[in-house]
């Protein structure tokens, strides 16, 4: 389900919708139960406990957004899309090894206790299981990359070290009230948009598009991920716990100062909201923090920044045939833009 945004005068309000135009093209949804059975069947292991342990996340479900994008980016030329060759569905399978293999080593770095409400592996089975476990995606995707050919096993080497250093650089930051907005930037390129522009271009890489075709499509994954982590980012400001899933400002506990943070910082409210991080946060600061960004123009500085990428991410796609696949990605931009959507102040 994703969240869409409508911001009137100072008072936030998030709405539901679970539609995703990446699921509309013609034999997807099949396709996406391909990804699937072949995530499961990609995490089996002579040992059964490792199995277990590699297939919890699989099993409890999730999107598939990155093996959708790689599904589709890879029919951007067809004008009848149909199932795609098994190639493009292991190239799908594994970008999302890798992100999921990131979310074993998230979930331990942030001691957290569920994921897609379910009990988080390390919370379920220990720390050391779960940071074994993720290295056996991580394994496992390299292993489908290196099938694939070399610039693809390239592509997925290059995509790890940047989670590395975009997590790295994150952490560095950690309760740093003086973060710039170079680093957050930098950061959230390393952390989420480096794998959706991964996931486009290993579809089309995989499916042998021409080389300016593959710099197109990576270059909306780039800019699409880049709007998507800015708008998460607000809605963590924005939205109730119920609607996140989660508590509302756990970046803020957690000493992660994303852009509409760092902006209102240097603002008229800086000094106010600088005394309070300046002290270790408890959820009543925490929730005083939280009105004060509410009321701050750095909220809506940070959502006119995420349509920024958004329309970077649809220019991309200029001058592409107008195929169901191109329009499909088109549609994906238009979704975002209306969840941002910022009515007059």
């Amino acid at each position: 389900m994703t969240s869409s945004i409508s911001i009137s005068g100072k008072e936030p309000i998030i709405t539901s919708s679970s539609s995703s135009p990446l699921l509309t093209l013609p034999a997807m949804a099949n396709d996406i139960e391909r990804v699937n059975e072949e995530l499961r069947n990609s995490v089996q292991s002579d040992d059964s406990f490792l199995t277990e342990v590699a297939i919890h996340l699989i099993n409890a479900g999730g999107k598939r957004v990155r093996p959708a994008l790689s599904i589709t980016t890879s029919l951007i030329s067809e004008n009848e899309p149909a199932s795609v060759d098994h190639d493009v569905i292991r190239g799908g399978v594994a970008v999302e090894l890798v992100h999921q293999g990131s979310l074993y080593h998230d979930d331990v770095m942030d001691g957290a206790k569920t994921r897609r409400n379910v009990e988080s592996v390390n919370s379920k089975w220990g720390n050391r299981e779960a940071i074994l476990a993720g290295d056996f995606l991580l394994a496992r995707a390299s292993g489908i990359a290196a099938d694939l050919g070399t610039e693809v096993a390239g592509l997925l080497a290059s995509t790890i070290a940047s989670l590395c250093e975009g997590q790295v650089l994150e952490l560095q930051n950690t309760f740093n009230i003086d973060r710039t907005e170079d680093s957050y930037f930098q950061s959230i390129s390393g952390k989420t948009a480096i794998l959706l522009a991964t996931a486009a271009r290993v579809g089309a890489l995989v499916a042998e598009h021409p080389r300016d075709l593959i710099e197109a499509m990576t270059d909306f994954g780039h800019n699409y991920g880049m709007a998507f982590q800015i708008i998460d980012d607000v809605l963590d400001l924005i939205a109730t716990d119920e609607q996140l899933g989660k508590p509302a400002g756990n970046d803020l506990l957690e000493g992660v100062y994303t852009l509409p943070v760092i902006r209102a910082l240097a603002g008229s409210n800086g000094e106010e909201l600088r005394n309070l991080l300046n002290s270790q946060l408890d959820k009543g600061s925490r929730d005083q923090a939280i009105s004060i960004l509410r009321g701050d123009d750095a909220l809506f500085s940070a959502v006119e920044t995420a349509i920024t990428y958004t329309n970077r991410a649809r220019n991309a796609l200029s001058g592409l045939t107008p195929t169901p696949a191109a329009s499909t990605l088109q549609m994906t931009c238009d979704l975002l833009l209306e969840q941002t959507n910022l009515a007059s102040r």
